[in-house]
């Protein structure tokens, strides 16, 4: 019998979320009863027409072809290792996700879980291991089902919304106590290593730290945390969003990624010598950070809504600097001793696919590392006093990916092409909308 119908037999499940994640980090996939899904993960008999990897966050696609992508079929290959019980449902639940083969077994490359597995293999082959821990921030906000209205905080077990930025606020925390105990619920069920809770500076904003692991693990967490915040959510009478900035005047929701490398056979920190003092590594993989990170921006910066969050005085970077324990810049090291030395890239939204963003990251500091790329000197005091050095919107994020030889090479160039065709076509649609600022001020006046 295999691992799946074990797994089946043992959990009493009836149904199987076959998933997988797409460009956005929308959940793809199928939904079969638990007997036909153990025949097909067996089988190969789970398609999906390639296509989705190329659909955009409005339903739509590019008009161009894009890197021969045809409508044809892909195949599911569920990973027995992320096979979790889904805890929403009255009907007993799994979940699974899938990476995705062709026909003759060669992976689909501008999936972006092969193409974080396709970064995680340039370390492999040198025998180093990356170690990342994401922070992931978001907000509850009111039900809102007419998108011209802005969205507002919610209101909790006083019946006031919240104000006045209760950053860290215990009690704050508890105004949706429900909330947060059905999340942990959930979260344990679904095997999501949560560190800790709390809130953040934004009026209905949070935050949760995640254990350090394996990069692609972690990155499956955060993919399915997302889902799950969302759910419990609207059990709650609230939406829970990703978006990198939701309201005006509150602070932007950030993915920041802690990562180092170590060694694959002993596990040693490779960031810091036995001294404890920043190994030559460590400062090449921030110095790769630092030069092409503005190149990959689009990575971690995926939406137009994303560059909203990129400004000064909001607890977001606006360039790349790094400094020691400096929440202003873009590159943080924060105080650690050998063991744990690190480096916080601040860069991604809380909108971005954590597969892609994880990967981009990986990618600047491969690149550092094999370039021996010098960082400079840390700065001290506030980054915000330096020159805004990132792509301030969408479009300029697209040409500098476009222009970026290397890490194009190491992500993938199929990968690339597809991912520029779908953010230019979603650009494309957001130029044909009209805000309501426009009519505000320029109705009347212009």
């Amino acid at each position: 019998m295999s691992v799946f119908a074990d797994w089946v037999k043992a959990n009493g499940v009836s149904e199987v979320e076959c998933l997988v994640p797409d460009m956005s980090g929308v959940a793809r996939g199928k939904i079969v009863p638990a007997h036909k899904f153990v025949q097909a993960a067996q089988s190969r008999g789970l398609r999906m027409p390639e296509s989705i990897f190329v659909q955009t966050v409005t339903g739509d696609y590019p008009e161009e072809d894009v890197t021969g992508v045809a409508n044809g079929d892909i195949y599911l290959l569920p990973d027995a290792a992320t096979l979790r019980r889904v805890p929403w449902y009255e009907e007993r639940t799994a979940c699974v996700i899938c990476d995705c083969t062709y026909v003759d077994g060669r992976a689909v490359d501008i999936s972006p879980r092969n193409v974080l597995k396709r970064v995680l293999k340039l370390y492999d082959g040198v025998g180093w291991r990356p170690v990342v821990a994401p922070e992931l921030e978001f907000f509850l906000v009111r039900q809102n089902t007419d998108s011209d209205y802005p969205l507002e905080p919610p209101t909790g077990r006083s019946g006031r919304a919240e104000t006045g930025r209760p950053a860290y606020g215990v009690d704050a925390l508890n105004e949706f106590e429900g909330l947060f105990d059905q999340l942990y619920a959930f979260s344990e069920t679904l095997g999501l290593e949560v560190d800790t809770l709390s809130h953040e500076a934004g009026n209905g904003q949070m935050e949760v730290n995640f254990d350090h692991g394996d990069a692609l693990e972690l990155a499956d967490q955060v993919f399915l945390f997302k889902r799950t915040v969302r759910q419990v959510a609207l059990r709650m009478g609230v939406y829970g969003t990703f978006m990198a900035k939701p309201m005006q005047n509150e602070p932007g929701s950030a993915m920041h990624i802690h990562q180092n490398l170590v060694d694959g056979t002993t596990g040693a920190n490779l960031f810091a010598d036995a001294d404890g003092r920043d190994s030559e590594m460590f400062r090449w993989y921030i110095g790769g950070l630092r030069k092409y990170l503005p190149q990959a921006l689009l990575l971690f910066a995926p939406n137009v809504n994303s560059y909203r969050r990129l400004v000064p005085d909001f607890d977001a970077p606006i360039n790349v600097h790094w400094g020691r324990d400096n929440r202003t810049v873009g590159l943080r090291v924060p105080e650690s001793g050998q063991s744990s030395r690190r480096v916080e890239n601040r860069l991604a939204g809380a909108d971005a696919n954590p597969y892609l963003a994880i990967a981009g990251s990986l990618v600047c500091g491969w690149l550092g590392i094999q370039n021996k790329v010098d960082p400079g000197e840390p700065i001290s005091g506030s980054g915000y006093t330096r020159a805004h050095s990132l792509p301030r919107h969408l479009p300029d994020a697209l040409e500098k990916l476009k222009a970026a030889r290397q890490v194009r090479e190491a992500l993938g160039e199929d990968f690339c092409e597809a991912f520029m065709a779908v953010k230019e076509a979603e650009w494309d649609a957001y130029q044909r909308v009209v805000s309501s600022w426009e009519r505000e001020y320029l109705l009347q006046n212009v």
